[in-house]
């Protein structure tokens, strides 16, 4: 359709359009439409908690050539999760923790994969982030190039959420100390972009975790070197000690409807002049991509899995009309219902 069709088209008023054109040309109004009839554009319902969060499922073992992975679908959205292991000297100021991480940067700087069955001590940089790759696959809105900004800040906020929660204790992947320590590389891919990314990547990368069996490793002293048996049947390697804490993390989108207020003031001269200007919010948990993209805000509940405890809010854009406390509030009690749902999950993949 030509832009002077869709012109004419919008012209028109949207009794004359298609879904599919209203929700292009119009997509505040396409969606507080739904939202006045208590609806998401997808169907789900606004005020049914445990109706409000798209199907999820959860891949053990996707990829067959990496120690471990996982992957995770939460409705449209997609991320795989890869584990790559290595073995370097642990930092001097902790030399009994291990790494988690992972980006090609530092897997360049450190020297031997997990393919050989002789390990020797390599400097390691500090700092390790998770590698959350968004592709031209994933949406129309990357290109291919350095990472994206909003794929720096989702690996950011993944590696802050692993560390606070201390989900992988850094002590037990000690080998030797000041010697040799494990390093775990988490590389996630997003095969589709559909909003709340960070859910998915954290889901999936908690999953791959828990499937990861490290190789039997001792220290060799004549040769200075880690001596590691290849996992087999004999040798099946040993799983990680991890927390009890699981940590989950829950998005919601605040969408601030100004439609309805704006008609009631037009149609009323003498509240033209009320200040301030107050609006309806809706809170949309799990939003999708376009529910996302006309959110004034979102945020991201972190929770454990054991004791519903919260662990981490983050959040993005103005509050609007609510204040933050009454956000938090209304999105805690949420998070903890998909929570328990999502902890189910897991035990069953």
């Amino acid at each position: 359709m030509s832009i002077e069709n869709e012109a004419n088209d919008a012209s028109a008023g949207p009794s004359s359009l298609t879904p599919a054109l209203f929700k292009r040309l119009h997509p505040k109004p396409y969606l507080e439409r739904f939202l006045q009839e208590r609806l998401r554009p997808d169907g789900r319902p606004l005020d049914d908690e445990h109706a409000a969060w798209r199907d999820a499922s959860i891949n053990i073992g996707s990829i067959a050539t990496a120690p471990s992975s996982a992957l995770v679908r939460l409705g449209k959205t997609t991320v795989v999760c890869g584990i790559t292991l290595e073995i370097a000297p642990p930092d001097m100021a902790t030399p009994t923790h291990g790494f988690i991480g992972g980006s090609r940067q530092d897997r360049r700087e450190c020297s031997y994969l997990l393919r050989c069955s002789t390990y020797r001590s390599y400097p390691f940089p500090k700092i390790s982030v998770p590698n959350i790759d968004l592709p031209p696959l994933c949406s129309s809105l990357f290109r291919p190039g350095p990472p994206a900004d909003e794929a720096q800040v989702l690996s950011s906020r993944l590696r802050d959420t692993l560390l606070s929660s201390n989900y992988v204790p850094l002590d037990s992947l000690c080998i030797e100390p000041s010697k040799a320590a494990w390093v775990i590389y988490l590389d996630l891919i997003c095969l589709n972009y559909d909003g709340s990314v960070l859910d998915a990547s954290v889901l999936a990368a908690v999953a791959a975790i828990r499937n990861l069996k490290l190789p039997q490793a001792t220290w060799d002293v004549d040769t200075l070197s880690t001596i590691c048996e290849p996992i087999s049947d004999e040798q099946p390697g040993r799983a990680l000690q991890l927390a009890e804490t699981i940590p989950l993390t829950l998005s919601f989108g605040l969408y601030e409807e100004l439609v309805p207020v704006l008609r009631q003031r037009l149609s009323d001269p003498q509240k033209l002049t009320e200040k301030p200007l107050h609006t309806d919010s809706d809170l949309l948990p799990d939003p999708t991509l376009f529910e996302s993209q006309l959110c004034t805000s979102q945020i991201s509940i972190t929770v454990s899995s054991s004791s519903l405890r919260l662990l981490q809010v983050q959040q993005s854009g103005a509050t609007g009309s609510k204040s933050s406390v009454e956000i938090l509030k209304a999105s805690l009690g949420q998070a903890r219902t998909r929570a328990k749902q999502l902890l189910v999950l897991l035990n069953s993949s």
